[in-house]
């Protein structure tokens, strides 16, 4: 009776190991995608973000956490927020678009500002989100991530065509709506394509703010129709202006003026006949022979 009580405690034990081995094991097997996983988490993952960055990453990683969807056009209605998407017809994979409630990148980057600032103050695409006249600060290609903060939006392409745009993280991560067949993710910042950076004004704005019209309006490099392209206003974009002055005389639109404006935010100038209001704006002071040090 002893020996088949000591048989029975032995095969207790062994069955107790065995079960208790492989839980161990499958333990130790989770452990790692949770940690890897934790290099992706979305939030702030560095020093030096104002509270209204913070609260654009907040409501951009919540939407991470949703597993909201990309959806090319998604997030510009007539209010901020995620809506149903479009066909992009050079992308196959956008087929099932138009059934996805989500954010293209500029609409992510729309929600994410309104809900930090409590307005809709980055309407438009991605170029016109870089070029906003709400910029705190610019920083190039060539100054790397070294001097971002989270909350900064990373914008790829050229001068003329900034194609996607991104929230910044820090830790060298960013938070994006980046492509359809794709959710909201949390991905290595790309430098391929890189071309800067602007951190986000969200208080009140100071300068001369004006309104463009038309479509498709080119800056220029200099006061002057032969001069390089530097960006075209896809339609009426809000612009900063800084200076104007007299000089090459354009007719456009059966309008002729002689009037430049500098604007700051695009290092470029533009006709005054595609700004709204007089030939020479009110208020807006005269460049002189060379253009004053940006504000």
């Amino acid at each position: 009776m002893v020996r088949r009580t000591s048989l029975i405690r032995t095969l207790i034990a062994l069955l107790a190991f065995l079960f208790w081995a492989p839980v161990t094991a499958a333990a130790a097997n989770t452990a790692t995608p949770v940690q890897r996983a934790s290099a992706d988490t979305c939030g702030v993952l560095a020093p030096g973000a104002s509270a209204a960055a913070e609260r654009a990453i907040a409501a951009a990683c919540a939407e991470v956490a949703a597993g909201t969807w990309y959806t090319w056009g998604g997030g510009h209605g007539a209010q901020p927020g995620p809506t149903y998407g479009q066909v992009d017809p050079t992308d196959p994979d956008s087929e099932h678009d138009p059934e996805r409630l989500g954010f293209d990148c500029s609409g992510l980057v729309r929600h994410a500002y309104a809900e930090a600032a409590g307005s809709d103050i980055l309407n438009g695409i991605a170029s016109q989100q870089y070029y906003t006249h709400r910029a705190a600060a610019r920083f190039t290609a060539a100054q790397g991530l070294a001097p971002l903060v989270p909350g900064d939006l990373l914008a790829w392409g050229t001068s003329w065509d900034l194609h996607h745009i991104a929230i910044y993280l820090g830790a060298g991560k960013m938070v994006e709506a980046k492509e359809s067949g794709t959710r909201l993710m949390v991905s290595d910042v790309r430098l391929n394509g890189y071309f800067g950076a602007v951190r986000v004004n969200t208080g009140p704005v100071t300068g001369h703010i004006h309104q463009t019209w038309g479509t498709d309006v080119w800056t220029k490099a200099q006061p002057s129709l032969g001069a390089a392209r530097v960006y075209a206003f896809p339609y009426s974009t809000t612009i900063r202006v800084q200076c104007q002055k007299h000089a090459e005389r354009v007719t456009s639109d059966g309008y002729t003026n002689d009037v430049w404006s500098y604007l700051p935010d695009y290092k470029a100038w533009v006709t005054n006949i595609y700004i709204k209001g007089p030939a020479w704006l009110d208020g807006v002071p005269d460049c002189g022979t060379t253009v004053p040090p940006t504000p």
